[in-house]
């Protein structure tokens, strides 16, 4: 396993605390939009974006849905418990659990945990306000970093009533400050449809209608992904190489419609990317296809994409070799979507195989995501992040987006 050997000080720039935009702007595609391309940096606004793509492009967005994971608690002692649901358990898929009425398990993570020993928990209510319903969490099992956590609750709700009911939008904690009205609405994007993310695709965050019909009429294909963003989105790098960082698993699910639009687009037709989760899932998928072609779409089974599988061996496959190995698998099993895990990381030395230009936001030092953009555009990443400090662009999930050509080799 040939793994890049990067020390993650070597990702890391100046990110003053003023920089971070805490709030989102009061028009959604009025953000600054930094340009890269062959190595030219510019400057424009996200209303822009859609004049500045080829007309032949295959454009991909993560359609996954935020939910209000954050549900707070209180003991009998009248001490908090803060509760965060992070992927569900039973019944472990989305939907199901979703829909579930009277109870369900997730995995969760617990804060103020030391004070829940034993016993159940009361959903806190402020005074002078009513539910309508009683809800109550139990302690099923304690994990190394996380603990399985059954809901139980009458009303006849489902789940996903539940949570709208009570449960709050985890928005990113270096925000600084509490969820409020206005992230109900600006921590999602137009289009999610899915729910199941504990964080938004926030490079999603910027479109509007207007850019989305713009898109439209300059003929460019618009197609999703869904990769339900986990909470290991928030967790620093805190090895000193990236080798000793372990990556978090995320599940996402594609359609047919969507590999038969990346496999049959016109040759030098590019893949523009919104957001890394959707280059995560679409780079997934080549080696998923991979895997399938070497065992033949009739004996394959999908199974997670592991974190440093891209590193491990020389692919010489295609795109069109690999997506069409998938179709094959799908239209054998009579399926209109796959679904799957990954836990794939990219790093500088990655070589892209599906995804040509990204748009994304502007990310944490010394985290994945950086290193991400490393792998994109090499060491012109230092360019673009002084450009975008110089030029005052606002940074993380509430800030300015940027536009990326994957550098040529």
């Amino acid at each position: 396993m040939d793994i890049p050997q990067i020390r993650i000080a070597d990702y890391t720039y100046d990110l003053p605390q003023e920089r971070i935009a805490t709030y989102p702007l009061s028009e959604r595609d009025a953000s600054n939009l930094l340009v890269y391309k062959d190595g030219v940096i510019g400057q424009k606004r996200f209303y822009e974006l859609p004049e500045l793509l080829p007309e032949c492009s295959v454009m991909v967005f993560n359609d996954t849905k935020v939910v209000p994971a954050r549900l707070l608690f209180t003991k009998s002692t009248g001490a908090l418990i803060e509760i965060f649901c992070l992927e569900p358990v039973s019944p472990p898929e989305y939907a199901r659990n979703f829909d579930s009425v009277g109870s369900c398990s997730w995995r969760c993570i617990v804060g103020n945990a030391k004070k829940w020993k034993e016993g159940s928990l009361d959903i806190y209510v402020p005074e002078g306000q009513t539910l309508g319903f009683k809800l109550q969490a139990f302690m099923e099992e304690r994990e190394a970093n996380s603990f399985i956590v059954k809901f139980v609750w009458d009303g006849g709700l489902s789940f996903s009533e539940v949570l709208e009911s009570c449960g709050r939008v985890p928005i990113p904690p270096y925000l600084g400050r509490d969820t409020e009205q206005i992230d109900l609405e600006r921590y999602q994007t137009l289009y999610a449809r899915f729910r199941g993310s504990v964080a938004a695709p926030t490079a999603g965050l910027h479109f509007t209608q207007r850019v989305l019909d713009r898109l439209d009429e300059r003929g460019i294909g618009r197609h999703t992904v869904c990769l339900h963003v986990g909470a290991g989105t928030f967790l620093p790098v805190k090895s000193e190489y990236i080798e000793g960082h372990t990556m978090h698993s995320e599940p996402f699910v594609v359609t047919r419609e969507l590999l038969c639009a990346i496999a049959g687009k016109p040759e030098g037709a590019p893949v523009v990317s919104v957001g890394t989760t959707s280059t995560r899932t679409l780079e997934s998928l080549y080696f998923l296809g991979v895997r399938c072609l070497e065992a033949g779409p009739r004996n394959w089974e999908p199974s997670p994409v592991e974190q440093w599988e891209p590193y491990g061996r020389e692919y010489k496959y295609t795109l069109r070799q690999s997506f069409d190995a998938l179709i094959q698998y799908l239209d054998y099993k009579c399926l209109s979507e796959l679904k799957c895990r990954t836990r794939i990381i990219i790093v500088p030395g990655y070589s892209f195989k599906v995804v040509d230009i990204q748009i994304t936001n502007f990310h944490q030092p010394q985290s994945t995501l950086l290193l991400l953009i490393g792998a994109i555009v090499g060491e012109d990443w230092r360019r673009i992040y002084d450009y975008a400090m110089d030029k005052g662009f606002r940074f993380l999930s509430y800030g300015d987006s940027s536009l990326l050509w994957k550098k040529k080799d």
